[in-house]
């Protein structure tokens, strides 16, 4: 089973972006994203590449989910 993060687009730089997962930032690839995507964007990562940029109509059940499947672990997300 693969699992996507969502996370939030801070700044791109060319075909790389820093993207904010609940308050760690990571540099992430925007070269197999499905559609084009600026700051402020959300994108679901996996294993360092954003693969699909999430709807705004999609961005709350998207993330309620994920906080749903990780709340156990999720606080080791928040430093």
């Amino acid at each position: 089973m693969c699992l996507g993060v969502p996370g939030r687009i801070l700044e791109i730089d060319g075909s790389n972006a820093v993207v904010d997962f609940w308050g760690v930032r990571r540099r992430v690839s925007l070269d197999v994203v499905d559609e084009p995507v600026a700051a402020g964007d959300h994108v679901l990562v996996h294993v360092g590449f954003a693969i699909r940029r999430i709807a705004p109509e999609d961005l709350a059940e998207t993330l309620a989910f994920f906080e749903a499947m990780t709340a156990e672990d999720l606080e080791g997300l928040r430093k």
